[in-house]
């Protein structure tokens, strides 16, 4: 067999840049239905209806949307758990990204056409084609959502590369700022063309409409055929089919998910609210609705740099600090907003403040979010990755909901043929009441709740996963599934008793792991297997055999022989929160190897320089399985020198 090839920085790149677009075309179908929406309705939804007909059938959509986004909170994990039980020869997440991702764009089409125009012509039939139409969209939207931002642990295994990915998903949510920019502009002129009036009217909504479905289509496209997802045999370790009993108790029992959740709703609100009523500030308020395009540019400016450079700092700051300095940011906005909407130059420097920050916290959120998925495996035995990233599109969603309850509620004097003279100083109260006072009150509990309540950090969050490591090197690997093919190759126990060799995987002086002092001074590592002080940084195949597991901070390599033997290899001790900087692997999980390949490099270096130990620990996983284990009596081994012979008996 040829030697494993390490793996091209060129193919990461264009990954990483696929799935970058794939969430330009969705973030502007989400910005374009639940921001959007609301004012289409108050707008032109109802264009020549009667104003008694028009409120009754906009209340009728306001508590319809609101009282159904509510319900799907309940659908999203259900949604979750079936994309993480789908399995087809295009893997998991493709026919979810293309089925779904079409079918939800050509029904947002419908309904901004007004269902084809029904919404003037017919009330009863508009009403009953309206609300399937809604839910069927919505259902589309979920699993187009939650299959994209579901991927990233099936894209890489790297902890790193999972941030990458992650900023790159939000980089690439700039979609939802043009929408912000282009939204007066194209809507004003197709209408204008079409009926030669300067309005918003229902011609436009419609090839506004036609405009960001064909958008969404084409990136659900770009991201389901230019990336691809790998195996990671770690996901497989507590991998199983569960009841909703078990999905809803995983939840309820997840406290830090749960108190990471909470704020981020409480901010969704605030948020949402303002987000949904800035349209109306501009337009009515301030007189100026021209301007409008100013709060797509400056979220899509900041988008270009924030999304970037947040990996970079928190290289060198917390995420607990970056959450709290982005929500002080945008507290301040609030307060220039509340006291001065007739300043432009204050407006833009509030606006500023209040869209630079967003990303940072949305990356600050997903981050925490998805390292409480170690923190329930830990404390609760079970991995709930589909489960745990379907909180963040519920959370939106509910926002959302309340966002289009309150324009409904606050926008129904500011419609039809109302202006900004017609728009008394009580409304104007009301409006800021609304918009900017609950809001900032909201951040302001929000950003409480996150410093005092959450707990998982970054540092937090490599001991739980050094903790799960050192958890599964007692239990050991067995259990970790194989697949068809998997089985075909080798066996994953022996069939009887056999007597294996282990060779060295490093060059280096050997210890007894009772001799081992690791990184806290302690003396003393509990298991069965062999310690090497490393004089190289290479970790060659100790046998013939498979990759079965990989950690995502790379340091720790779980290992199959082909005749049944089980180890993990731990390079280092404390090294788990370098989050796997300084090594570089050279295969993936479920990756077959010849014995002598290369696997992995770590630099010893940098290891020693942040204040780790570069120790390189091979440890036997299969327990009572082993039989009798004898270790070399060299003082020192270089890589494919004899280490251990194992005797091995059959599992029954």
């Amino acid at each position: 067999m040829d030697a494993v090839k390490p793996t091209k920085r060129k193919n990461n790149f264009w990954t990483i840049f696929n799935f970058a677009w794939g969430n330009v075309g969705h973030s502007a179908l989400s910005m374009t239905f639940s921001t959007y929406f609301m004012v289409y309705v108050t707008t032109a939804m109802f264009t020549g209806v009667s104003k008694a007909q028009s409120s009754k059938l906009i209340v009728m959509i306001t508590g319809l949307v609101f009282f159904i986004r509510i319900a799907e909170i309940f659908v999203d994990p259900i949604i979750g758990n079936i994309i993480d039980n789908t399995n087809t020869r295009w893997r998991k997440f493709k026919p979810w990204l293309i089925g779904a991702g079409i079918a939800s764009a050509v029904l947002l089409c419908i309904i901004f056409s007004g269902i084809f125009g029904l919404s003037r012509v017919n009330a009863t039939w508009f009403t009953i084609i309206f609300i399937p139409t809604f839910i069927i969209f919505d259902v589309f939207f979920s699993f187009r959502d939650l299959s994209y931002w579901g991927m990233i642990p099936a894209l890489t295994a790297d902890s790193r590369e999972r941030s990458l990915y992650t900023a790159a998903g939000n980089f690439g949510g700039f979609g939802q700022n043009i929408v912000t920019m282009i939204l007066v502009p194209v809507v004003t002129y197709v209408t204008f063309i079409m009926t030669g009036k300067h309005d918003e009217g229902q011609s436009g909504w419609t090839a506004f409409g036609l405009l960001i479905g064909t958008a969404a289509i084409v990136c659900s496209l770009i991201v389901a055929f230019g990336t691809h997802e790998k195996h990671s045999a770690l996901r497989e370790v507590t991998k199983k089919k569960t009841s909703l009993k078990d999905m809803f108790w995983a939840l309820s029992h997840n406290d830090q998910m749960l108190w990471t959740a909470l704020p981020y709703l409480v901010y969704g609100f605030g948020n949402a609210a303002t987000a949904g009523l800035m349209f109306y500030m501009f337009k009515y308020v301030m007189d100026k609705p021209g301007l409008f395009w100013i709060t797509g540019a400056i979220p899509t400016i900041a988008g270009f740099f924030t999304s970037p450079l947040y990996p970079i700092i928190n290289k060198w700051v917390s995420r607990k600090t970056i959450y709290s300095v982005s929500m002080c940011a945008m507290i301040l906005a609030y307060i220039l907003l509340i006291f001065s909407t007739d300043n432009l130059a204050i407006v833009i420097t509030a606006m500023i403040l209040y869209f630079v920050p967003q990303g940072f916290i949305f990356m600050a959120v997903i981050l925490t979010l998805t390292d409480t998925i170690e923190y329930g495996q830990l404390k609760n035995g079970t991995r709930n990755e589909a489960v745990t990233l379907a909180i963040r599109p519920m959370l939106d969603k509910m926002s959302s909901a309340i966002s289009n309850g309150i324009v409904g509620w606050v926008a129904a004097g500011m419609a039809g043929t109302a202006t900004a003279a017609s728009i008394t100083p009580g409304g104007i109260t009301l409006f800021k009441a609304v918009a900017f006072w609950a809001a900032l009150i909201l951040h302001v509990i929000a950003l409480f709740i996150y410093i005092f309540k959450v707990k998982v950090t970054e540092k937090k969050h490599g001991e739980i996963v050094d903790e799960l490591q050192h958890k599964l090197a007692a239990e050991g690997i067995s259990d970790i599934k194989e697949t068809a093919s998997d089985s075909k190759i080798q066996p994953a126990v022996p069939a009887s008793e056999i007597t294996t060799t282990l060779v060295s995987p490093v060059d280096g002086i050997v210890e007894k792991l009772a001799d081992i002092v690791d990184e806290n001074g302690k003396t003393g590592i509990v298991g069965k297997g062999i310690g090497i002080q490393p004089t190289e940084g290479n970790i060659y195949a100790p046998f013939d055999g498979k990759v079965v597991l990989l950690f995502t901070t790379k340091h720790v390599l779980g290992l199959r022989s082909d005749d049944g033997l089980e180890i993990l290899i731990h390079v280092g001790l404390g090294t788990v929160n370098m989050r796997g900087e300084g090594f570089i692997n050279h295969v993936e999980s479920g990756q077959i190897f010849k014995k002598g390949d290369l696997l992995l490099n770590f630099d010893r270096d940098k290891i020693q320089q942040n204040g780790y130990k570069d120790t390189v620990i091979v440890l036997l996983t299969q327990g009572k399985q082993i039989n009798q284990a004898s270790y070399t009596d060299k003082d020192v081994v270089h890589h494919g020198d004899e280490l251990a012979k194992i005797q091995l008996k059959p599992r029954g």
